[in-house]
């Protein structure tokens, strides 16, 4: 069962490629869910020594911290490196 942790976006890295798919609109509307409803739903990592990966969560990832945000609300999982 996965459990939510606290991580710091700092910490979190994302992949080249990834960022890439990044889409500007989408994080200032979700930003502007986040401020009204909160964080539904966590993001995915994954650990790299010292570091996370995101997996999934990239726009939440982004509007967590264009609103200032030093941590996020993220999943710790087990998936293959690309």
């Amino acid at each position: 069962m996965l459990r939510v942790q606290k991580i710091k976006i700092v910490d979190v890295y994302v992949p080249t490629a990834r960022r890439k798919l990044l889409h500007p609109e989408t994080v200032r509307s979700l930003a502007e869910d986040i401020l009204e409803n909160g964080l539904k739903t966590p993001i995915q990592v994954r650990e790299d020594g010292k570091r996370f990966v995101l997996v999934e969560g990239q726009h939440r990832l982004e509007a967590m911290n264009w609103l200032g945000e030093e941590a996020i609300d993220a999943y710790i999982v087990h998936a293959k490196r690309h």
